[in-house]
């Protein structure tokens, strides 16, 4: 069995249809995905499956799709304001999509394996992919026994500013048991330090505590979970047009209901995006820097 990845890019198009021009951060302009799409084929997932917006399925085709297919089987799947279940409609005046786990919902009929969920413009790392790959293959047959990559705090944050960083609380069993959004978390000398809401002040935390850099473990009954919740979500959200289903919704209901249970996998790697312009540079000097290394070749694809 050879788990399957989703990648949630439907964000990547600007709302008038066209694709985002994909920003070339490697020495022959490969992209963040470029780099997950190979850290996943040699971590021995047997497919790819982008969820996007149908606006920019053509675009996606050519300059996407066309360079991983040799690699990889490769399949859309489209996320769109009106994929509702039967006897709802889209609320008048809606224009923002339905979130995160609403993007995970389109993949429901084309996986049908253990799968990993992954954000399309994020830099994962090689061995994250192995971590998550292992925990999948052990996972076939398996039911509400689900995983997730717990980044250590330290090895996520911007050098351009401060983050907003979801802390993972975990059990004895190394299971999550809440996640808590910290924010404008930094580095300051020595120590990682997060803004605490109540007092404005700035207080120190343990930077090998685990987050979530949207990076989960997956089997196909997690489909079946969200479909009956995503009901409940537009009942209670009926005349909200901004509420969001996001992938936290949906887990935290699992965990609290004792539904299911989400191991937290460490990995050594350094989580990085754009998280500001001024990211950038250091961006492409990490990826130079693992090709000198010799973690990637110099040309991917």
């Amino acid at each position: 069995m050879k788990p399957t990845l989703l990648v949630l890019a439907a964000g990547m198009g600007s709302r008038y249809g066209g694709l985002k021009q994909l920003d070339g951060l490697g020495p022959n302009g490969e992209t963040i995905m470029d780099y997950s799409i190979y850290d996943a084929v040699r971590a021995g997932f047997g497919k790819v499956v982008f969820v996007i917006r149908r606006a920019f399925e053509k675009d996606f085709q050519e300059k996407i799709v066309a360079k991983y297919s040799k690699v990889i089987e490769t399949v859309l799947v489209f996320q769109e304001l009106d994929a509702l279940p039967e006897g709802f409609s889209l609320p008048e005046g809606r224009e923002k999509p339905w979130g995160t786990n609403h993007a995970i919902m389109m993949g429901a009929k084309v996986v049908k394996e253990p799968f990993a969920v992954i954000n399309a413009d994020d830099f994962y790392g090689k061995e994250s992919f192995q971590i998550l790959a292992d925990a999948l293959r052990a996972k076939e047959g398996k039911t509400n026994d689900y995983c997730m990559v717990g980044y250590r705090l330290g090895n996520t944050l911007s050098e351009s500013g401060h983050v907003s960083r979801g802390v993972c609380q975990t059990n004895a069993q190394n299971h999550l048991t809440t996640v808590v959004e910290h924010y404008e978390v930094q580095r300051k000398g020595d120590v990682v330090v997060f803004k605490d809401q109540t007092s404005g002040a700035f207080k120190e935390i343990d930077e090998n505590r685990p987050v979530s850099m949207n990076m989960w473990g997956l089997t196909p009954d997690y489909f079946d979970h969200s479909e009956k919740d995503f009901k409940v979500f537009l009942q209670e959200n009926a005349g909200n047009i901004k509420a969001e289903y996001g992938i936290p919704t949906m887990v935290n209901k699992l965990i609290q209901g004792g539904t299911a249970t989400i191991e937290v996998l460490d990995t050594p790697c350094k989580w990085f995006g754009v998280t500001y312009k001024e990211d950038r540079p250091s961006v492409v000097a990490k990826i130079e820097k693992l090709i000198e290394e010799g973690v990637y070749p110099s040309k991917l694809f």
